[in-house]
């Protein structure tokens, strides 16, 4: 499996590691810990959970974009707040949660005792999908009556959506109305025809 390091132009230069790296064709993306830095690499306002968090978050939707993904394209964050006092963890988590609206993807946030900068009280990491590689969403359904293969009326209904999911029959003939529903490794195509009936 390749790994793709992405090294942005917009972010401060002088870190010690890529701002993202993608993996497994360049699907996944995993970020750096976004820091609350300015373009000089300096940590903004100290001793301020809430400005410290917006700009880290600012730092990570740079750090998406240069991979080729968005906010709505994160599958989850991990938060970092240095601090015992879980006040300033509902203040970091009230910034990310207003960052995020209606994307609400699953995050782990913690309370450490310090991050790698000096005065720095948040960070923010994410896993995401890059979006070329997200079929459209379309819904489809199929029935196979008593006229077909199987013993009654066979409903199937599925969602080409993220997970790209295929759906396949099994031997109605010999099993029933059982079914196959596999998560899918390869691309699978938003066009693919629906699964036969026998």
């Amino acid at each position: 499996m390749a790994v793709n390091l992405v090294r942005s132009t917009r972010l401060f230069p002088g870190a010690p590691y890529a701002y993202a790296a993608k993996a497994s064709g360049d699907v996944l993306i995993f970020t750096a810990g976004a820091c609350p830095l300015d373009e000089q690499g300096q940590v903004v306002a100290l001793g301020d959970v809430s400005a410290q968090m917006r700009q880290a978050l600012r730092n990570l939707r740079i750090a998406l974009e240069e991979s080729g993904a968005t906010i709505r394209d994160v599958l989850k964050t991990t938060v970092y707040v240095a601090s015992g006092d879980r006040r300033d963890l509902v203040t970091a988590w009230d910034e990310v949660a207003g960052f995020f609206g209606d994307h609400d993807a699953p995050s782990t946030l913690l309370g450490v005792a310090v991050l790698g900068y000096p005065g720095q009280l948040v960070e923010i990491e994410a896993i995401a999908v890059a979006p070329s590689h997200l079929a459209p969403h379309r819904a489809w359904e199929t029935r196979c009556g008593a006229g077909g293969a199987g013993t009654g009326d066979l409903v199937v209904r599925a969602r080409l959506e993220t997970a790209r999911l295929v759906v396949r029959t099994l031997d109605v003939r010999d099993v029933g109305s059982w079914l196959v529903i596999r998560a899918g490794t390869q691309r699978d195509r938003a066009d693919a025809p629906h699964p036969p009936c026998s």
